[in-house]
């Protein structure tokens, strides 16, 4: 066998990685007789095994990973009664895999390997993490999210279905697991920073979960402590800011070109009312912020489900008027989904542009109208909650950003 730089280089790292996991492993034995039975010796000299073996004929490493499997388990039997963790048994079968994996893919073995590492070392925070950070709702929360992601979606067809062929499976799957991650992105968002930081703060995280719902809470506040009126008014506003950022985070995710046609109108709508709320939290500084409940799910599978399905009516329902009735069809569907939620038409009208029924500079006009018409539905709701005083310092904030974002449309 000729040996060339490349093999040394290719022992280096197989070396590397024994030494960085078995530095980890040393320091986690422990000293006398109740120690561990592998530190950094054995690490290193497996990963070398591993290599070596490899080097040599791969059947050779097969035999190499079975005697350490079968060393790694009488260890463990014999100290099974003190220790009953697997952790370093399994990490030194796993080295020699990676000392045989350096041989061919270097760069890959040294980056496991380096994960490897830092999960050994991260094992307290991790479980302090797991055991006193998480709840169980919140664990099986992200499990339904990580299933949805990793099982459902790989399976769901990715191809247009329906009446005019307005529909894709796997996009309207993307949308509900967008809604989920966005949602759950809030929560911990509000778990983290909730304390007591003030109702503008909050207000903003909350938005992305749902703004009409957030303007409802805070109406609700306002009207039970009438001294957290500004702050109050300052969370609603800047739902309202959310609402702008999560419509760029969906037209980032569904058709660039569509956000790059909305950029103004969203710039000037986002700017406005951010100044506008600013203004608003500035004036609520001196009075003392109160907590909101934090929410009691993560998020809600049957809302981001029932989310897809009204996208999918607008979906078809806008499809339909713009085979029927052209442009002018399409605003009207988009306007009255609006009433209900923006992201709905905002994700549909995309969608269409995605597939090339619909242009991008056709797509703003539909979208500006879905975003005035809700802005209404907040309004209302902020007369509902929190009455004539509240809603009087709201809806005026509603209307610079309706007026700032047509303004940014005009104008540019």
């Amino acid at each position: 066998m000729i040996i060339d730089n490349a093999l040394w280089l290719n022992l280096a790292v197989a070396l590397g990685i024994g030494l960085l996991i078995g530095a980890e492993r040393e320091r986690s034995k422990g000293t006398g007789p109740d120690r561990s039975s592998a530190g950094i010796r054995t690490f290193t000299i497996t990963s070398l095994l591993g290599a070596v073996s490899t080097a040599f004929n791969f059947w050779l490493l097969v035999v190499s990973i079975i005697c350490v499997m079968i060393f790694a388990a009488i260890a463990y039997y014999n100290r099974r009664g003190k220790d009953p963790g697997l952790t370093t048994e399994i990490t030194l079968i796993f080295t020699v895999i990676l000392g045989g994996l350096a041989m061919s893919a270097a760069a890959l073995a040294a980056a496991l390997a380096v994960s490897v590492a830092i999960l050994l070392a991260a094992k307290e925070p991790i479980h302090g993490f797991v055991l006193g950070v998480v709840t169980k709702d919140e664990l099986n929360d992200f499990l339904i999210l990580a299933a949805a992601t990793l099982i459902i979606l790989p399976l769901v067809p990715n191809k247009s279905i329906g009446p005019f062929e307005a529909i894709n499976p796997r996009n309207l799957w993307l949308i509900v697991i967008l809604v989920m991650t966005i949602s759950a992105l809030g929560h911990l968002a509000l778990r983290w920073l909730g304390g007591r930081i003030g109702l503008p703060l909050v207000g903003l995280v909350s938005g992305f979960i749902s703004s009409i719902a957030t303007i409802g809470a805070m109406g609700e506040r306002a009207k039970e402590v009438p001294t957290l009126m500004g702050s109050a008014v300052a969370g609603a506003l800047l739902s309202s800011l959310a609402t702008i950022l999560q419509l760029t985070m969906l037209l980032v995710a569904i058709h660039p070109p569509t956000l790059y046609a909305l950029m103004w109108p969203l710039i000037f709508g986002g700017v406005s009312v951010a100044i506008y709320g600013l203004v608003v939290t500035l004036n609520s500084f001196h009075k003392n912020g109160s907590e909101m409940s934090k929410p009691t799910q993560t998020f809600s599978v049957k809302t981001a489900l029932i989310l897809a399905a009204v996208i999918a009516v607008v979906l078809l329902t806008s499809a339909a008027l713009k085979a029927w009735f052209g442009q002018a069809g399409l605003v009207v569907a988009s306007g009255v989904a609006g009433l209900a939620d923006v992201h709905a038409s905002t994700i549909s009208v995309a969608s269409l542009a995605a597939a090339d029924k619909l242009s991008p500079e056709s797509a703003v006009i539909p979208i500006l109208v879905a975003f005035s018409i809700n802005s209404i539905s907040k309004a209302v709701m902020a007369v509902i909650s929190g009455g004539k005083d509240f809603a009087r310092q709201v809806i005026p904030g509603l209307i610079v950003q309706v007026s700032a974002t047509w303004a940014g449309w005009w104008l540019f």
